[in-house]
This record gives C-alpha cells, sequence and structure tokens, in this order.
C-alpha cells in the first residue's frame, strides 16, 4: 500500500527489499522455535580470520528459507533444495481502466502467478466494460470506431495511382482499383477509419510487410502473396483473391530462319539415303532400257544415264517424264519409285510446313518446363528480389543458385527490361499480367499454361485481436459474389486487339531464301550448257584443222556405210521377191525399215 511506484524505485531494490523480508521472516521463525534466548538463535562462531566466521544455526536457516513462500514486491518468492535461484517468480496485476474523480484510474483485477495461472483478485470489487458497462461482451473485438493504418501497394489493376486537383489547385494522389473497392467495402461493412498510405515503391515485398511486424502498418492490403516464411513473422487473413504464376515475353519474339531450312524436314542421312536410291534406280533403268527403249536408243553412255537419272527423279517428286520403260523389270522398279514418291513427298511437305508455322508463331519456351531445361538462359530471365516469384525461381528451377538477373520490386521495371531486351522472360502475377498484356502493353504477352498456384491476403500482425470478424467479412463477402464482381469490373477489361489478328501468318524472305538461292545455281548451270551446246560446242572445237580432219573422216565413213546399206538393201530385196507371202514382204520390209531411213 505504501509503494511509491516503478519510476522512483529502481529495479534492483525491489530485490533487495524482498531479500530482506525473506531474512527477517526466516530468522523470526528460527529464533521461535529454538530457544527463548534471543542471542542465541543469532550467535556466531568467532575467529580472528573472517572466513572461519559462522552462523552456528546456518542449516536449520536455510531449510526454513526453502520452505517458506511469500508475495513480495518483485513477485512470488520461494526456493527449492535442488536450485540455487528462486522458482515462480512470474507474478503479474491486469488493471481494469475505471473513471474515478480524478479521471481514469487503473484498478487491480486479476493476478497472474505460474502456479495458478490468472486468479481473481482479492481485493477487486468489479470490472467495468467498455461502454460503462458491468455485461462482459463477446470474445469477438470489433472494428467500429477503429482507425487502422492501412498499407496499400502501387500495382495496377490492385491499385491503380493517379493524380487529382483539390480546391486549392494542387494535385494530389488518387488511388483506384481493386484494393481502394474492397477497402471502402470493407469500412461500410465494419464500420472502421481507414488512414490509406503508399508503401514505398523502392521497397521489396518482405520489406514492405516487415513493416506490419515493426508497427509501422495496422495491415497491408494488396497483391500479397501468403508464403510459410512471411506467416513466421506476420499474419493473414482469408484469400482476398487466388492467384498463379505466368511466364511474361515479348509479344513478337526475334525468329531467326537458316538459310537451308527447307532442307531440314530430312536428316542428312535421310538426304543421301534418297540420293543413293535414286542413282542406283538410275543405274538398273540404263542397263535394263539401254538396248529395248526406243528413246534412249542412239544416245551415248553419258546421256543414256542422265536420262535414266531424270526418269527416277520425276517420278519421285511426282513430275513424270516424257518416255516409259518397255521391259517388266523396269515397269516394276517404277512402281517402287511411286511407292517412294507417295511417302518421301507426303512426308517432307508435312514437316515442312509444321516447321515453318510453328518457327514463326511459337514463342522460344512454352512453359516453366522449358525455363528449367535451359531453352532461355538463365541470365536472362528477370525475377523480382524479395517477391514470392523469386522464391519459385529459387526452390523449383535454380535449386537455390542465384543465376537469375536481379530486377527491383517496381514491376514497371520488369516491363521496361522486357520491351528493352534486357531480359527474354519474367515472372507475372496472374491478375496484373492479364490486365496489363490486354490494356497497357499490348506487344507484351504471357506464354504457356499458369503455375505455382496462391493466394493473396490481407498482412496483419500475428494473433490480431480483429482478425477472426475481418476473416469473417471477407468470407461473406466472397460467398455473396462481392469479390467476384471487383474482379470482373478490374481484370476483365480489355482494349488491346486481338494478337492473332495483328500477326502476319505470310513468310518472309528468309525463310526460303536458301531454295530461291539453288534454283539461282540451276539457273546459271542452264546457261552454262546453253552456252556449251550452242557456242563453245559448234565454234572451239571447230577449227580449221578438226574440221578437215572431221570432214575426210566423215566422208570415208559414209562412202563404206553407203556401200554396205546398199548391199544390204538388195539381199533383202531379193529375198522379198523370192517370197510367196504377202505377210513375209510386210515382216522383211518392217525388219529392214531402219536401215533404209539410215542409208
Amino acid at each position: 500500500k505504501t509503494f511509491p511506484g516503478l519510476t522512483n524505485i529502481n529495479n534492483y531494490a525491489l530485490f533487495a527489499f524482498d531479500t530482506t523480508w525473506l531474512l527477517i521472516q526466516a530468522l523470526e521463525q528460527l529464533c521461535s522455535t529454538t530457544t527463548n534466548n534471543s542471542s542465541s538463535c543469532t550467535s556466531f562462531v568467532d575467529s580472528s580470520y573472517c572466513f572461519y566466521r559462522r552462523f552456528r544455526n546456518s542449516n536449520s536457516l536455510f531449510n526454513i528459507i526453502n520452505n517458506m513462500r511469500f508475495l513480495g514486491v518483485s513477485g512470488s518468492v520461494q526456493f527449492n533444495v535442488n536450485t540455487t535461484d528462486r522458482i515462480g517468480g512470474a507474478y503479474y496485476f491486469a488493471r481494469n481502466a475505471q473513471p474515478s474523480s480524478n479521471g481514469v484510474a487503473f484498478v487491480p483485477v486479476l493476478t497472474y502467478t505460474v502456479n495458478n495461472g490468472w486468479q481473481s483478485y482479492a481485493e477487486a470489487n468489479v470490472i467495468i466494460w467498455p461502454g460503462n458497462s458491468l455485461i462482459t461482451p463477446g470474445s469477438v473485438a470489433t472494428l467500429n470506431g477503429v482507425t487502422l493504418r492501412i498499407g496499400v501497394i502501387a500495382s495496377a489493376p490492385f491499385t491503380v495511382v493517379g493524380t487529382a486537383t483539390n480546391s486549392l489547385e494542387q494535385a494530389t494522389p488518387q488511388l483506384t482499383g481493386y484494393v481502394p473497392d474492397l477497402i471502402a467495402q470493407l469500412q461500410t461493412d465494419l464500420g472502421f477509419i481507414s488512414d490509406i498510405r503508399l508503401a514505398p515503391s523502392n521497397l521489396t515485398y518482405n520489406q514492405i510487410i516487415q513493416k506490419v511486424a515493426n508497427g509501422d502498418y495496422d495491415i497491408i492490403i494488396g497483391d500479397v502473396t501468403i508464403t510459410s516464411a512471411r506467416r513466421k513473422i506476420v499474419g493473414f487473413s482469408e484469400s482476398i483473391f487466388d492467384n498463379s504464376l505466368y511466364i511474361i515475353m515479348r509479344n513478337t519474339p526475334d525468329v531467326s530462319y537458316a538459310l537451308f531450312g527447307f532442307m531440314k524436314p530430312f536428316s542428312s542421312n535421310l538426304w543421301l539415303l534418297t540420293i543413293g536410291a535414286t542413282t542406283v534406280a538410275a543405274i538398273i533403268i540404263c542397263l535394263l532400257e539401254r538396248k529395248t527403249n526406243e528413246a534412249l536408243q542412239n544416245m551415248s553412255i553419258i546421256s543414256v544415264c542422265v536420262m535414266s537419272w531424270w526418269y527416277c527423279v520425276g517420278n519421285i517428286i511426282g513430275y513424270g517424264v516424257d518416255f516409259h520403260l518397255n521391259t517388266a523389270a523396269g515397269r516394276l522398279l517404277t512402281l517402287g519409285l511411286y511407292i517412294l514418291s507417295i511417302v518421301l513427298v507426303a512426308s517432307y511437305t508435312a514437316t515442312l510446313t509444321s516447321d515453318l508455322t510453328i518457327q514463326k508463331a511459337q514463342f522460344p519456351v512454352s512453359g516453366v518446363d522449358d525455363l528449367k531445361a535451359g531453352k532461355i538462359p538463365f541470365g536472362r530471365i528477370g525475377v523480382r528480389v524479395g517477391s514470392a516469384s523469386q522464391d519459385f525461381y529459387l526452390r523449383e528451377i535454380s535449386k537455390g543458385v542465384y543465376n537469375f538477373y536481379p530486377l527491383p520490386a517496381s514491376r514497371q521495371v520488369t516491363f521496361d527490361s522486357l520491351l528493352s531486351n534486357i531480359v527474354d522472360a519474367s515472372f507475372i502475377d496472374s491478375g496484373v499480367g492479364q490486365y496489363v498484356t490486354n490494356n497497357i502493353y499490348c506487344n507484351l504477352t504471357l506464354v504457356g499454361q499458369s503455375f505455382d498456384q496462391s493466394i493473396f491476403g490481407i498482412v496483419t500482425p500475428i494473433e490480431w485481436n480483429y482478425a477472426q470478424i475481418l476473416d469473417v467479412k471477407i468470407l461473406a463477402l466472397r460467398e455473396s459474389g462481392t469479390l467476384y464482381l471487383l474482379q470482373q469490373k478490374w481484370f476483365q477489361s480489355k482494349t488491346c486487339p486481338d494478337s492473332l489478328s495483328n500477326t502476319p501468318t505470310a513468310l518472309d524472305v528468309p525463310s526460303m531464301g536458301g531454295l530461291f538461292l539453288v534454283f539461282g545455281v540451276i539457273i546459271a548451270l542452264s546457261f552454262l550448257l546453253f552456252a556449251w551446246q550452242q557456242y563453245i560446242k559448234n565454234h572451239v572445237f571447230s577449227l580449221p584443222y578438226c574440221n578437215k580432219f572431221s570432214v575426210k573422216k566423215k566422208r570415208s565413213k559414209t562412202r563404206h556405210s553407203s556401200k554396205l546399206s546398199k548391199t544390204r538393201y538388195s539381199s533383202k530385196l531379193s529375198k522379198t521377191r523370192h517370197s510367196s507371202k504377202p505377210s513375209e514382204h510386210a515382216e522383211n520390209y518392217k525388219v529392214s525399215s531402219s536401215e533404209i531411213i539410215h542409208f
């Protein structure tokens, strides 16, 4: 009752007071049990050396102290034989704020000890509850009339920061979006007073969350992902938005075409096998048809081989040729060429069409598995530092290795880095990604399917008094469809045109450059062949000496062949005269017709 208060007494004095009171109580009990002579219970063994001087009844005194227990100014005082320090020393008062003549008085109403927990204070009368009521309120704290310092994060469309002009012609920030609308709805239903504060843009999400743990904000509402690491330092409400991650890239990736890309449908081994099979078939046709096929007669061996190879190529590509094979073996071989033509041409056409279409329309990656496979260099993947996407990257892609391109917390830097070709890909939340690619950055797009499903929640202090009533209201808004209507309002809008309508579907010159290069080589070879036949062969090899030698040789051959032809013709005519059957005459004439023409 005479305690002057903690501000007027040193903390060590509290323990000194209890220690002195403990010694007084123990000595009083010792003297009352040992003898009536007070001087004998407090006697010492005298000695000239101080360390040998001791209290005679020290053992009895320690036994009394170990069995003593009382409530001191520093808490409960109690000892045990097996310990060297006091036990059960925690002791607290719970004081009730009650009106008094001097204003407000704090009256003790509950006590706490380690052994008994909270108990009613013996000298307490009543507990006065808020509103000067003696009725105990319910267990759920209400937010009605409570001022909340609410931190919001600039991230469209959750919180869109604009400017507005007040009555003094001054520009002030104006907040719109999904989060301001949600705050207004919660304020209407719960009755709290909102003090909205925009979080600094240079802080990471983890640093902003830490401000709740430090007491700078009461709550934070925004696109904050609930993670196990964050739950260790703050609390979270029920989900206000179902989230997932997407890969975001430039809408028109750079596509490079190989010069001879039209040859890629077949591997080099298949091309060599096709050329080899065509050459073997041409040699076989040359052997089978050279003597029996009129189209190949009177030709040099080189010309026959060339015509045979042309026959094979023409049938394989489906063009056809201007002569046919006469032998049965040759026709069977032609059937094999037709079979090759059906399979090879169909396979080549389908594969080439697929390759050119996919190469033009497809992005370098189709999902997060391609990022794990390294189809994009890890240093070209931008990740915002201190975000949930960084946790995902380290956990699922790099296995803890910091090999990504670090980006600040601001999403604007992410978009600028993609557009300026600093990075090729990045991660973005589904809601924000759909909004910006549909309304702001039409030349950015989301690639593949969503992954790493998560939820956004309102950040609160751990074991916040108003957590239950806030969770109940959020669930009620979800069940009534209010959250769905807000999502439709801010996330379903679209001002960008469809990417398919703006993307050209025509193939450009680089995709077919190699094909036209091969065609140009063929044109050059045909000009060289024409020049050989028309000029080089007739002029360069028609020198006077060569012409004289050629004429003499040709004349001698002509005379010899003329005599031989006359002899053959005369003998055959004589045979024809002696023949008795007209059919035999016709047959003999037919047999010798080539010689007659030659003659």
